[in-house]
């Protein structure tokens, strides 16, 4: 059986530094992060996704956590097509066109910063998550497969937010042609299981089940407090995961206040009375 990771998406969200689940005491960054790897073995960096960040800040998070830990790093919204501000991008590229010769450059700079936690064996996965614009047809998977080009070496993982892509059963074998991790997803529909596409890694992100998934506000799309009883409806799909990948990570994205890490922490419970 595979090792079972489950942490959520950020650490630092500012509604869950409102709530209380970090003691008193705990509340600066390294203290933050070193609280956070004592309840969980695994955590998503969300910031990469909005700013490229640097070797100095992913060598603190690689100190700060214990062996075993993993970080799933998002890749830079420019890499997977999501619109970008320049204020984004480093100031010597703000003026270049938004063209494949950026995007190189950019994943350049992107990887360098990452290298820490690669070296330190911290890194679980980059995380590619596609927009719904991003439909499905050789155009995409050109740009799809480009990008894992330029990544050849990493651990790659894909998430599509155009359900279209799971309407046919070429999107699992061309992810497997990539040697791409497949995300599956908790939304508003409820568990979306999707095939395991590698052996080392199968993936689920729990968005939360808000009815404004995908319509309303970064807050309307991911409030909601998972009940137990739909945690456990996950159960019986994560023991096939388990069997057929080395590692399984759990990421929680319901992230309005203390929801996330206490859905996780709910889970975690479940998964040991389940014996997995």
């Amino acid at each position: 059986m595979a090792d079972i990771l489950i942490g959520t998406c950020g650490w630092t969200d500012p509604a869950l530094l409102r709530s209380g689940w970090y003691p008193p005491g705990n509340r600066d960054p390294e203290k933050r992060l070193r609280h956070y790897a004592t309840r969980f073995s695994l955590a998503e960096a969300d910031s990469p996704y909005y700013a490229l960040p640097s070797s100095r800040t992913t060598t603190l998070w690689a100190e700060r956590t214990p062996p075993g830990f993993r970080f799933d790093v998002k890749a830079f919204s420019l890499l997977t097509g999501h619109p970008t501000r320049p204020t984004a991008l480093p100031p010597d590229l703000r003026d270049h066109p938004r063209d494949e010769a950026l995007r190189s450059e950019i994943w350049t700079r992107y990887a360098e910063a990452l290298t820490p936690l690669r070296d330190t064996g911290r890194l679980g996965t980059l995380l590619f998550q596609y927009p719904p614009s991003l439909t499905p047809g050789p155009q995409a998977e050109s740009f799809i497969r480009t990008a894992r080009e330029r990544a050849r070496d990493w651990p790659f993982a894909v998430e599509f937010r155009n359900p279209a892509w799971w309407e046919s059963d070429r999107t699992a074998s061309f992810l497997r042609d990539l040697d791409a991790t497949a995300v599956a997803t908790d939304t508003r529909e409820g568990p979306q299981q999707t095939p395991v596409t590698t052996p080392h890694l199968a993936m689920v992100r729990f968005h939360g089940r808000s009815p404004h998934w995908l319509t309303g506000t970064k807050e309307d799309r991911f409030r909601h407090t998972y009940t137990e009883r739909e945690l456990t409806e996950w159960l019986p799909r994560v023991r096939p995961l388990a069997e057929r990948a080395k590692e399984v990570h759990l990421l929680f994205n319901n992230c309005c206040g203390d929801a996330a890490v206490r859905a996780a922490e709910t889970m975690t419970d479940l998964l040991a009375q389940a014996h997995l």
